[in-house]
């Protein structure tokens, strides 16, 4: 099962966009595959998910069977160890990020059944990032998934899963990974429970405010690796 999970968000410009993409979808990311552990990859380009225009960068998801999988090498390792090739292509990468992730708890949507069987993650994810104020909003926190918002999760149109997850590697402690069949959907049955962040007198609006997001967070994208089925 894959309860690891390496996260690589980043921005690129256009001028780099069509070399990139081929090498990192033809030679980086089998290249990658090859090796123990690692189990399926997904590569999404992120949008604004209000106005739906312009790309907001990429995170690439990488899936293994524990965080073990991403530190056999480290991160850190493997840069000492990149061919020339790879370091011409990375170097085309701009306020790059990443964190290693251990899977907490996750649920099936009931879209679930969709999921392809080498594991990838959905044509449509929203990924959020953060740090929690102190030990009490961590525990508000905790219960508000465990008895709110992943039973709506589980039971929402268009859902294929979620993922709540504890940074091994990385600045901020808490994620949670959302899976969707597409945008659309997404944007049909899930945005509209969002709006409880602005509203205090929701659970989530008295959590929301007590976290610090990453820069990227929440992230909204649409897989273009492995392609979508049309």
């Amino acid at each position: 099962m894959d309860r690891g999970l390496w996260a690589i968000w980043y921005d690129l410009a256009e001028e780099y966009r069509a070399p990139y993409l081929d090498w990192f979808h033809q030679v980086h990311i089998p290249e990658k595959l090859s090796r123990p552990g690692y189990l399926w990859a997904a590569h999404y380009e992120l949008i604004d998910a209000k106005h739906r225009t312009g790309s907001k960068g990429y995170l690439a998801l990488f899936g293994g069977s524990t965080t073990h999988t991403f530190l056999k090498p480290s991160p850190r390792q493997l840069l000492t160890r990149q061919s020339a090739d790879t370091k011409q292509f990375m170097a085309m990468r701009s306020e790059s990020t990443a964190c290693i992730f251990a899977e907490e708890i996750r649920v099936e949507g009931p879209a679930g059944v969709l999921r392809g069987s080498d594991l990838a993650t959905g044509a449509a994810i929203q990924f959020g990032n953060y740090n929690a104020a102190d030990a009490a909003v961590e525990d508000d926190l905790g219960a508000w998934y465990a008895q709110e918002r992943l039973p709506l999760l589980a039971t929402l149109s268009g859902c294929i899963g979620a993922r709540k997850l504890l940074a091994t590697v990385g600045e901020y402690k808490h994620a949670i990974l959302h899976e969707f069949q597409s945008l659309e959907l997404r944007e049909q049955h899930f945005a509209p429970h969002e709006t409880q962040a602005h509203d205090p007198a929701t659970w989530m609006g008295r959590v929301r405010p007590r976290l610090t997001h990453a820069p990227r967070s929440p992230a909204v994208g649409q897989r273009i690796w492995p392609p979508v089925p049309t």
